[in-house]
């Protein structure tokens, strides 16, 4: 069993920035890609980044590339995306996902999931 606990959202003006953070315990893999998913009011959850276990590849969504960072410390099992300009199109709840490969970092195919952390861009 693995448990994947989001931490670092919240309130911030349009323009400002916040880091979230995940931490993975339990039953991890070895070999994993870690990802950032979020889920706005009345949308369907979104892919935002992945990264690889040796962090050589990492994607984003084009709606936030230039603007977010995604990052992982494997000695801590944890994954980091750094937001910055964010924007009030960003409120949503943010989801850490894990995966056995960087290929099926997609809503349908990762294996554990966050509970999710709420961020809320003020205009």
């Amino acid at each position: 069993q693995v448990q994947m606990v989001e931490s670092g959202g919240g309130l911030v003006q349009a323009g400002g920035s916040l880091r979230l953070s995940c931490a993975a315990s339990g039953r991890t893999f070895s070999s994993t890609a870690m990802g950032w998913f979020r889920q706005a009011p009345g949308k369907e959850r979104e892919f935002v980044a992945a990264i690889s276990w040796s962090s050589s590849i990492i994607n984003y969504a084009d709606s936030v590339k230039g603007r977010f960072t995604i990052s992982r410390d494997n000695a801590k099992n944890t994954v980091y995306l750094q937001m910055n300009s964010l924007r009030p199109e960003d409120t949503a709840v943010y989801y850490c996902a894990l995966s056995g490969a960087i290929e099926t970092m997609t809503v349908a195919a990762a294996n554990y999931w966050g509970q999710g952390t709420q961020v809320t861009v003020s205009s």
